[in-house]
């Protein structure tokens, strides 16, 4: 068999390394649309590329199909393709969907090396080979090539390579930009462990990040390596954290501060349950309870989350979109809302109540009724807790034409005074709450 010609459609990084394998054996021609100034054949004539026995595509895994597409037109009878993409399910589709009653052949490889591994030479490398649509003849050729090359030829089915590849380059190249992204550095006292995945991160990342994407999206299997590989995170994660932070007591973080309709909620399950070695943590939001949780700062965590009036409690829900956490109880309570000013204010000069946006909603119709004049408003970050509104209030930190609204126990314990109280909508006005743990 007489294989002379061949054309690397594609003259990138691989396509270079490409190149370097092929050169000394072949009459090699580069395909590129722009044809580049340099020593090496190359050709911007499309059909004069397509001259050659082979076709060998060194082209982005995204674009495959848009180039077998395009260049369909010019391929001939008996002309061998083959792809080297790092997927081989996806290559096995396109060629089987383009070469459908033609009598083009295709061949599937994957050199499992790349521009850095190869730069002292092929020797040993692996290179996958699936027969697929290629001749006995055809196939036979390229097997001898490439064990004279000295290559590691390993003979797989597309199917069975793509399961192997998600599990072995696919997880590299996932722990490679994870290093990146965490921002791993060499430093003194590195240990041979840490300069390997120093070189991990060094070696993945000098591929495009197109590559590690398609690696990612162009190979069924990869999707359940990343879930498993984020379980395996979570397990491994939880399992250094011990079950609860303290042996001597409890501790629980909630979405209120001192006085809050939280406080009130967890002190009725506490006493319910008969739990007496306990701590609470007044984080005021819940995102604040769910980072907690998650960073084993508490053991469980307590927050709002619907009420009969106001509906859904969005602080609550935004911040469950970002954490993970199990259930440990859902209840409700029923609360009241007080209007609570300074001692030394006077009501004609409130100007602005401030409290939560859920304090607001229960109370809509009353205080359009009561008090239409005063401006409602909630504070930033953790000073959209209404407890924290009362504290500030009482210390000086907040003008004082401010009043707040929540439990009337947050007046005895900030020294304010209650204007009225009982201002939500309905009568029985049910919280609900979720008390959650790892």
């Amino acid at each position: 068999m007489n294989k002379k010609t061949v054309t690397i459609i594609g003259y990138g990084r691989f396509g270079k390394t490409l190149y370097s394998l092929l050169k000394d054996d072949f009459t090699v021609t580069i395909y590129q649309r722009k044809k580049a100034e340099t020593e090496i054949p190359t050709t911007n004539d499309l059909k004069k590329a397509y001259e050659s026995d082979v076709i060998i595509y060194a082209v982005p895994i995204q674009s495959f199909e848009e180039v077998i597409k395009n260049h369909k037109q010019y391929f001939r009878p008996e002309q061998l393709l083959i792809d080297v993409l790092s997927v081989k399910l996806y290559p096995a589709e396109i060629f089987s969907h383009y070469l459908k009653d033609t009598q083009t052949q295709a061949l599937l490889t994957h050199p499992m090396f790349g521009p850095d591994s190869s730069q002292k030479g092929f020797i040993n490398l692996p290179i996958v080979m699936d027969k697929f649509l290629a001749s006995d003849e055809n196939y036979s050729f390229w097997k001898k090539y490439f064990s004279k090359k000295q290559l590691k030829v390993i003979e797989m089915n597309a199917d069975e390579h793509d399961k192997l590849a998600a599990n072995s380059q696919g997880v590299t190249h996932f722990i490679g930009r994870l290093l990146e992204e965490f921002g791993m550095q060499q430093t003194p006292i590195d240990t041979v462990g840490a300069i390997k995945l120093l070189e991990v991160e060094e070696q993945t990342c000098n591929d495009t990040w197109e590559l590690f994407i398609n690696l990612q999206h162009y190979n069924p299997y990869t999707k359940d390596m990343r879930i498993k590989l984020g379980e395996a995170y979570e397990k491994m994660y939880n399992k250094l954290i011990p079950k609860q932070k303290t042996k001597e007591y409890l501790t629980i973080g909630i979405q209120g501060g001192k006085g809050s309709f939280n406080e009130e909620a967890i002190q009725y399950y506490l006493k319910r349950n008969g739990v007496k070695d306990y701590k609470i943590e007044y984080l005021h939001t819940t995102k604040n309870v769910l980072r907690a949780l998650h960073e084993g700062d508490i053991d469980q965590g307590l927050f709002a989350t619907h009420n009969s009036v106001g509906g859904i409690v969005m602080e609550s829900v935004e911040a469950m979109a970002q954490y993970k956490f199990s259930i440990i109880e859902e209840f409700a309570i029923i609360i009241s809302h007080a209007l609570m000013i300074r001692k030394d204010a006077k009501l004609q000069d409130i100007t602005t109540i401030m409290s939560h946006p859920q304090v607001f909603a229960q109370c809509k119709s009353t205080l359009e009724q009561k008090y239409p004049h005063l401006k409602k408003t909630s504070g930033e970050g953790e000073l959209i807790d209404h407890a924290l509104v009362a504290k500030q209030l009482s210390e000086g930190k907040l003008e004082k034409n401010t009043a707040v609204m929540g439990s009337k126990i947050l007046a005895d314990i900030y020294d304010l005074t209650v204007v009225e109280d009982n201002l939500q909508d309905l009568k029985e006005n049910y919280t609900s709450f979720l008390l959650v743990g790892r």
